[in-house]
């Protein structure tokens, strides 16, 4: 066993010597560099969030009784003023016809004691009848009118109830489930009253995230100086994109900040409004927000060119001795085809856009460097603005 593992260590040494020889044969690798693409740009920062409906509404009786009938397809489009319930009739027909009795009775009385009022008031003339006599039936006929009009205020109220027996949509949008079948007494009223369904309105759509106390302090800074308006104000240009989606095809604006950062989390909350005409956008859906953060003064280069050493982003550039130099670099989105550089790179640096590749193209390595060009390969939206 200890001469196998003697004669494998001898091959391996003997191996590396060989592919050392073969490598100083060939001559340095070769690799082409290109000084990055200082460009103004359109910064955008993405977030996290959700849509949410710009309306949701839960759907409650306003008076008490059994269930007859649903109108509705649970989970369709209702429109407002779609009949969605109905709840027992009978009872509230019947308590109209009795109000209505009541206001009959009352403008009959009325007329009584106008009538008597009006004799009275003919016998006072005379003598014939006390002053007394003329104050007593006028007061009776006061107390007929105040009766006449709560009988027709009662009459308002059960015509009123009548009508609240049909159970419509308050909002148009898609309706959920049914949460009562018919033959269900539910309970109506302002507080206590029996949830029905829900129903949330698609179009137009909100989509609400948070964004942190850095980003809200940089975006004040740069409308105060001028060079992005405030989301409170200035519809900003946002674009969305869902969870199996490879790019951000859904536009829309902002339209609301919030008025305090969080306490808890140093976030604030923002919304912005889409339009959604086919109803795809669904309430509750996740997604990545990208946020036009006002005009950058960036370096730019191809997205290829960015390694990964551990944990961070490396950029290979070569020096004037011809050796590779990897710098840590701070990457921002896509512009015009390329990759955004924050931070980590200067405008003269040479960068390796070709031969990475090469596993000897490395930090530390002597390299054959030909001299190239970063060109825009396309027109994205987080370009020009």
């Amino acid at each position: 066993m200890q001469i196998r593992i003697v004669m494998l260590a001898a091959l391996a040494a003997t191996f590396g010597l060989w592919a050392a020889d073969a490598r100083a044969q060939a001559g340095p690798p070769q690799v082409t560099v290109a000084k990055p693409l200082a460009s103004r740009v359109a910064q955008w920062d993405e977030f996290i969030g959700r849509f949410e409906a710009t309306e949701r509404v839960e759907v409650r009786p306003r008076v008490s009784g059994y269930i007859d009938q649903v109108h509705f397809r649970d989970g369709s489009i209702v429109n407002q003023g779609d009949l969605l319930f109905t709840i027992d009739r009978r009872p509230f027909r019947l308590a109209v016809d009795s109000a209505q009795s009541d206001v009959v009775r009352a403008k009959a009385q009325v007329v009584l004691d106008q009538a008597d009022y009006e004799r009275a008031a003919q016998l006072v003339k005379t003598a014939a009848t006390p002053v007394r006599e003329l104050d007593q039936r006028k007061a009776n006929l006061d107390i007929a009118r105040a009766r006449e009009m709560a009988a027709e205020a009662a009459l308002h109220t059960a015509e009123l109830n009548l009508e609240w027996s049909e159970v419509r949509a308050p909002i148009a949008g898609r309706v959920s489930d049914r949460r009562v079948d018919p033959g269900n007494l539910v309970a109506g009223g302002q507080s206590g009253a029996t949830l029905l369904t829900t129903i949330v309105s698609l179009d137009p759509i909100y989509f609400v995230f948070d964004g942190s106390e850095a980003d809200y302090i940089r975006y004040a800074r740069l409308s105060v100086g001028g060079q992005r308006g405030s989301s409170r104000d200035t519809p900003n240009p946002v674009r969305v994109q869902l969870a199996d989606e490879p790019d951000w095809p859904h536009q829309g604006v902002m339209d609301f900040v919030d008025n305090e950062i969080s306490a808890h989390s140093g976030t604030i909350r923002g919304r912005a409004i889409f339009e959604n005409k086919d109803g795809f956008l669904t309430p509750g859906t996740f997604g990545r927000l990208r946020l036009y953060g006002g005009p950058l003064d960036a370096l730019l280069i191809p997205d290829a060119a960015v390694v990964s050493d551990q944990a961070h982003k490396v950029v290979l550039t070569v020096g004037e001795d011809n050796k590779v130099v990897g710098r840590p670099v701070t990457l921002g989105g896509m512009a015009r085809g390329l990759r955004v550089v924050a931070s980590g790179l200067s405008p003269t640096d040479r960068v390796v856009v070709g031969g990475l590749a090469n596993p000897f193209v490395r930090p530390g390595a002597t390299v054959e460097a030909r001299e190239g060009a970063v060109h825009p390969s396309g027109s994205q939206f987080a370009a020009d603005q």
